[in-house]
């Protein structure tokens, strides 16, 4: 590693907010990804008659328990005591997945964090449904726990924060990585030719940028269906812009330096000098911006999920759950719920951008 790099990385972690808000991101993208293993309605192991089973990651139908031809569902108590009549079964920690539905739930939809039951509203809740708590004097002992209660569908609210964490920093760092790659390689093409292509191009980013992004998406939604490649084709065709200008400015500033000049006096071809000579010194900018350009892409599909223009319905979006708790104001862990995790993850991603500035910064230097 370079003397450099090693300043630069020194930087960074002298930076302890931004240091820390990178470890804190990653262990919760880390435990995003595993969230089929973390809140599932299915067990992660299972023994029946003998065999071994894993039914997180194959499917089993449901007559292999003795039942018709359909898709098993491990929360039915019938299937869940043939199951544990003949073998067992080890459940992830949370029982719900992002799907799952809450048939018997503690109040009305949307229901409350379980841990704020009462007792008489345990007893209420067992006469209710004695099939699931095994009678009226159980109170809520069978009742699985939902630890920051249910939305207005009946869905488990940490599963859907859970996975929708996944699906919002996914989404974020595809839109980033791919609007980068555009936008440097228009912003390298610009700023190294420079006349009439750098003026063309920058009269098409001033027409393009003018355009009422809103609207066109808002036109594109009514024919097209809303999915999570759909939405990114759509906004990337206005995020790649941000870009453009910076990595213009850098290759204009370092396109005639002595050793671009070098480089085409030994007769390298256009397109080495940019990637190989100049690149590297504009992608300091763009390394600088990407994570700015994550929580913003991020904050692009949660507004359009509140705005009913994002994800299908029924996807594990944030901007649909704080859309919930705005409709349902008697329920106020729903919106309390979506906002926490919005931002905090904005606000991470942020530090994370100040520090990775600080140590691209050639100011900064470790005392």
């Amino acid at each position: 590693m370079s003397p450099l790099n090693r300043r630069r990385i020194a930087n960074f972690k002298a930076n302890a907010r931004g240091y820390w808000s990178l470890r804190i991101f990653l262990a919760l993208f880390a435990v995003s990804l595993l969230g089929g293993f973390i809140a599932n309605d299915r067990p992660l192991v299972m023994s029946y008659k003998g065999a071994l089973m894993f039914p997180v990651l194959f499917n089993y139908g449901e007559d292999t328990f003795g039942g018709f031809e359909a898709t098993t569902d491990y929360l039915d108590p019938s299937i869940a005591d043939e199951i544990e009549a003949h073998g067992w079964m080890v459940w992830p920690p949370l029982r719900y997945a992002d799907q799952t539905t809450e048939l018997a739930p503690l109040t009305p939809l949307p229901s409350p964090p379980t841990w704020t039951a009462t007792p008489e509203l345990c007893a209420t809740w067992a006469k209710e449904h004695p099939a699931v708590s095994g009678g009226p004097d159980k109170g809520c002992a069978k009742l699985d726990t939902m630890l920051l209660g249910a939305d207005i569908n009946g869905h488990d609210v940490l599963a859907r924060l859970i996975y929708g964490f996944r699906l919002s920093a996914l989404f974020g760092l595809t839109l980033a990585l791919v609007s980068s790659v555009v936008g440097v390689a228009a912003g390298a093409v610009q700023g190294y030719f420079g006349g009439w292509i750098d003026l063309i191009f920058q009269r098409f980013i001033e027409i393009w940028s003018s355009l009422p992004s809103l609207y066109i998406l808002i036109i594109l939604s009514s024919f097209l269906a809303p999915g999570f490649f759909v939405l990114l084709g759509i906004l990337l065709l206005f995020s790649w812009v941000s870009l453009v200008h910076v990595v213009r400015a850098e290759f204009l500033r370092a396109r005639n330096f002595e050793y671009v000049n070098a480089a085409r006096a030994l007769g390298l071809s256009n397109f080495r000098i940019i990637v190989k000579h100049v690149l590297p010194n504009a992608m300091v900018a763009t390394i600088t911006f990407l994570p700015f350009i994550v929580s913003a892409s991020i904050g692009a599909l949660t507004s359009l999920d509140y705005l009913g223009l994002g994800m299908p319905p029924g996807s594990p979006s944030l901007g649909e759950l704080l859309n919930e708790g705005k409709s349902n104001l008697n329920a106020p862990w729903l919106a309390l719920s979506a906002f926490v995790t919005i931002a905090g993850m904005l606000t991470l991603l942020v530090f994370i951008g100040e520090a990775v500035r600080d140590a691209f910064d050639p100011r900064k230097a470790v005392l």
